[in-house]
């Protein structure tokens, strides 16, 4: 029988900007409620882009299974993050009562073995308080820039394969769109990010439940 994979130390050293920052942040802002109300950050990493976020004012809290990045992001506003393994299917003690009604993932979902339980585990939550918004982003795969990534000889690169808890998964807008659908969101909208259109570095999908 195979062993269960025990999941590995991202190795956040610093509260550091995070490589894909510039691509989704400007993005991300529009898509978010400016009324105070709670945010969930599934997958939060070192906190970098929370922290930016709350320093703006907006309420946001975040789970990771990273102990390092999560003692980071505490660094700036304690209490807001901590330890969970995302692919489980309860939030922390602290955070179980609060209504989030807005979840956003970033960068997460394409190093998971069983996405469909991921979505399964975010459509709960909103469930459970009258329903709201899931955005996420993820690095983006379709035809044209597979076929740009294979003439430029960028494919070793791209899939990573020699990263220890690197991607796993490779999203495109067709492949991400129908997963969001089975788990029941609708009204999804699309953006990609990053160099040029059909060759985008990342994708931005939101759902609602």
């Amino acid at each position: 029988m195979m062993e269960k994979t025990q999941y590995k130390e991202f190795g956040w050293s610093e509260q550091s900007s995070i490589p894909y920052f510039n691509d989704i942040f400007k993005y991300i802002i529009d898509l978010l409620p400016r009324d105070g109300s709670p945010i969930l950050d599934i997958g939060c990493g070192n906190g970098f882009m929370d922290n930016v976020l709350i320093s703006m004012g907006f309420n946001i809290y975040g789970i990771d299974a990273s102990e390092q990045g999560v003692a980071l992001a505490n660094r700036n506003y304690p209490n807001h993050f901590f330890v969970k393994d995302i692919t489980s299917s309860e939030l922390p003690q602290e955070l179980k009562d609060i209504p989030f009604k807005t979840i956003i993932s970033t960068e997460v979902i394409e190093h998971l073995y069983s996405p469909a339980s991921f979505t399964a585990f975010v459509k709960s939550i909103l469930v459970a308080n009258g329903g709201g918004t899931f955005i996420l982003t993820t690095p983006y795969y379709g035809y044209l820039k597979n076929i740009v990534l294979a003439l430029f000889n960028k494919m070793d690169h791209s899939f990573s394969a020699l990263w220890e808890g690197g991607h796993i998964k490779f999203w495109s807008r067709k492949t991400i769109t129908i997963l969001l659908q089975n788990a029941g969101f609708r009204n999804i909208k699309f953006k990609g990010t990053g160099r040029c259109r059909f060759i985008w570095r990342h994708m931005i999908i939101k759902g609602e439940i």
